[in-house]
């Protein structure tokens, strides 16, 4: 096939869940078909684009500002928000370039399939009904939950109307689209019940199992280190990480009294580098070369979300890792795991701390909670796998050129 892919950004660095899963499909799907590529250029990442033939065939950069996050540009797009129907994540990314690039490859490059990758390059795809939305979460329901959880009722009541405009546009998009591909079961029924679409499927998550596995002599970890892993510029892992640094950390310590917490991720906001200075035995990272040895030196992972859709790959990496997972509801939500046997959940402050100290408490139980896991990533999702599902669903998908 002959398959013109669309994403607001390009791959590199592949520091995101998003970006992740994106390029692992797309290195598969590249070994047989012919991708061209359409993505916003970032100047600060010039890899991005030059590493670009790892999955695609040809690649065509857009030039577009979107301004930094806690920039005035990104400010004046927050108030543009008070007013302007469109969701501001969605207004970000708005590119009459981008859109004229589409409409041109579309005309005349002869596509088999057009996949619109996340929901927010959809206002450049001049004809929705022709395109694959690949919906990596419900971005509604992201917003319903920052909502929930806002501090102060100025920022509930701007989460809350960015909601409702983010549910209106994405219901709209998916109305429209040839066909929505979710991330998980649990996606892909939101998104039938909400948004009254029956042209749903979904593709499951996956990880390189090889990767992340300790090598022969790896030195056990520390029992009583903790690490979260993940963008530290996204509002729901902000959030997960103030709660686990204020309300969950202080309980593990009332059992472990030096349990160390390591917060590993590019960006981190500038919240998150002041709380590390007031909580002793905490570490933030930013930006790493390379995540691995921060799960193989941990005792357990944690995956304290409260908000969020989709499915997080941090979970199948800490699993592939062999390192033990203790997550909440939401951070697991979408993934075919048994609690109690592939990881732990928990909900409340007191039940996560409880959780972790358990698992802190046993070294056998970690070991043994390990690998379950690791078996379980092994044999069931390989990107290979996930790859070929969703070849699949391209094959039975309406073309995309006339």
């Amino acid at each position: 096939m002959k398959i013109l892919w669309v994403k607001a950004d390009f791959l590199h660095p592949a520091t995101k869940g998003g970006h992740i899963r994106t390029l692992q499909m797309l290195k598969a799907l590249h070994r047989r078909h012919e991708i061209h590529y359409v993505g916003i250029e970032d100047p600060e990442h010039p890899e991005g684009v030059s590493r670009s033939s790892e999955y695609c065939s040809f690649c065509y950069p857009i030039r577009h500002h979107v301004p930094a996050k806690r920039s005035l540009g990104f400010a004046m797009q927050l108030a543009a928000g008070l007013v302007s129907p469109l969701p501001v994540p969605v207004a970000r990314y708005r590119s009459s370039a981008m859109r004229r690039k589409v409409d041109e490859r579309l005309r005349y490059g002869g596509f088999d399939r057009l996949v619109c990758d996340f929901l927010f390059p959809a206002p450049n795809i001049p004809d929705l009904s022709r395109a694959i939305l690949f919906e990596h979460n419900v971005e509604s329901m992201i917003w319903r939950r920052h909502a929930e959880h806002a501090a102060g009722l100025a920022r509930r009541k701007y989460f809350d109307l960015q909601a409702r405009r983010m549910f209106a546009y994405e219901g709209e998009a998916c109305r429209k689209a040839a066909l929505v591909v979710a991330v998980s079961a649990v996606d892909a029924e939101v998104i039938r019940r909400e948004f009254q679409v029956s042209r749903v499927e979904h593709v499951p998550t996956g990880v390189d199992v090889a990767f992340f596995t300790p090598p022969p002599g790896q030195p056990a970890a520390q029992a009583s280190d903790m690490v979260f892993t993940g963008s530290m510029d996204w509002m729901p892992n902000i959030d997960g990480v103030q709660w686990f640094l204020t309300e969950v950390l202080p309980l593990i310590r009332r059992r472990f009294p030096e349990a160390s917490a390591c917060i590993a991720g590019r960006r981190p906001a500038p919240e998150i580098l002041a709380l590390a200075k007031c909580v002793p035995g905490v570490s933030v990272t930013g930006t790493v070369p390379d995540i691995r040895p921060y799960l193989w030196n941990a005792g357990i992972s944690v995956t304290p979300l409260r908000i969020g859709s989709g499915t997080r790959l941090k979970i199948y990496e800490s699993m592939a890792a062999k390192t033990p997972v203790v997550s909440t509801s939401i951070g697991a939500e979408g993934l075919p795991l048994a609690p109690g046997r592939d990881l732990l959940i928990a909900d409340t402050a007191e039940s996560f701390a409880a959780s972790c100290v358990t698992l802190l408490e046993s070294a056998e139980k970690r070991r043994a909670m390990a690998q379950r896991a690791w078996e379980l990533v092994a044999n069931r999702f390989s990107w290979e796998s996930v790859a070929q599902a969703f070849e699949a669903l391209l094959d039975r998908a309406p073309r995309a050129s006339p």
